[in-house]
């Protein structure tokens, strides 16, 4: 597998899904009726800024609030709505939290089951079939190929997204960001964080 992280590509074949929606496409763009860069555009915002965003507020918050933190532990779907996060594919939601002992990676083995409210579209690797199965049978190495080199004594727990309920991971917030607001917390937390194939960003010192 390649190794470009955020847009990780485990293979280009597309589900029927995916192939029925790129020939309406294709129809659309040749009458002229919509245009295929302004698309490309739209979900490019929502995947990689828009959706992710909603995430990492979450993250923050729990990073920076410890009553919030409980509450996303004990009720993720209540807390996220709390923050105005809810919706499509993120109605039932919980949160899983890496700390030095644990770290989570989440898949779904039968489709692509995916918290949209708060990650924004799924990447194309997390609905190909490589990662899909791999993830479960091979999970250290599958992070591996995502630069997240976890020491051997790290337990790595796979938790299987179904379409009735969705995980979030909450990564190991990073040294250094004790110092920063909500705000600035939410700059460090990634997409890939969320999902358990990557780490929070380090904070930018001055």
């Amino acid at each position: 597998m390649p190794h470009d992280h955020d847009d990780h590509q485990h293979d280009n074949e597309l589900d029927p899904m995916a192939a029925r929606v790129r020939a309406l496409e294709t129809i659309l763009t040749e009458k002229g009726l919509i245009d295929p860069l302004a698309i490309d555009a739209i979900v490019e915002t929502y995947e990689t800024k828009v959706g992710p965003r909603n995430g990492a507020k979450v993250v923050a918050k729990a990073w920076s609030d410890a009553g919030f933190s409980e509450w996303l532990k004990r009720d993720a779907t209540a807390a996220i709505a709390s923050l105005g996060f809810s919706g499509r594919q993120g109605e039932h939601m919980q949160a899983v939290f890496n700390t030095e002992e644990t770290h989570n990676l989440v898949v779904c083995t039968l489709c692509s089951c995916y918290p949209w409210s708060v990650l924004g579209l799924p990447p194309v690797w997390y609905k190909s079939p490589p990662y899909r199965s791999r993830a479960v049978i091979d999970p250290r190495g599958v992070l591996a190929e995502f630069d997240v080199i976890l020491p051997e004594t790290t337990h790595i727990r796979v938790w299987d997204s179904t379409a009735e309920l969705r995980y979030l991971v909450v990564p190991v917030r990073p040294e250094g960001s004790d110092d920063l607001n909500e705000e600035q917390l939410t700059d460090l937390v990634t997409r890939n964080s969320m999902i358990g194939t990557g780490f929070a960003l380090p904070p930018v010192k001055p």
